[in-house]
């Protein structure tokens, strides 16, 4: 690859982080070939995409951005491959763990950012795993924030009957 194409690369590479907020950097070393063709297959049918990268091309394509990346550098050794999504920080997660299944060990994560949120470590797997996104929470909040208000509306309304059944009955003793 000359330095034309590495640029380019590095140029491509640097827009999908940018469009991006969701991306993990794992390590799939010691997997076989038709392991890895399986995990990218499982990555496609949910429509996360994994691609392989030299350390070199992903720490000049994380430098571009407007976002200081810094901590991942360290994770940058060995056998590196980013998965992205663009609309889900969990996903990429569960797709890791589902295809490790129960005693999986590969691929592992070295790191993930999640909304420029860094997370370093396969520990943090379980807990990425079970992100919710902003959408669930937004929905969650609302749903929150309607109870109280249908509460006193429900209480207001029934009150009302009662208060209602209280006049007619005043008004019915007087007569």
């Amino acid at each position: 690859m000359n330095r034309e194409e590495k640029a380019q690369l590095i140029d491509e590479l640097a827009d999908k982080f940018k469009n991006n907020s969701f991306f993990y950097v794992t390590d799939a070393s010691g997997l076989s070939v038709a392991q890895i063709n399986n995990f990218r297959a499982i990555c496609h049918k949910n429509g996360v995409e994994y691609k392989v990268y030299k350390n070199t091309v992903i720490e000049k394509a994380l430098e571009k951005q407007e976002v200081s990346y810094e901590e991942l550098y360290g994770v940058l050794k060995g056998f590196s491959g980013i998965l992205f999504h663009p609309e889900s920080g969990k996903l990429p997660a569960k797709v890791l763990k589902d295809f490790r299944g129960p005693k999986g060990e590969r691929p592992v994560l070295k790191g993930a950012s999640i909304d420029s949120g860094i997370f370093i470590g396969d520990e943090n797997l379980d807990t990425l795993s079970k992100l919710k996104s902003k959408e669930e929470l937004i929905g969650e909040i609302v749903g929150l924030l309607q109870s109280p208000a249908k509460n006193v509306i429900s209480a207001l309304q029934s009150g009302g009957n009662k208060l209602a059944g209280i006049i007619k009955t005043l008004s019915e003793k007087e007569a």
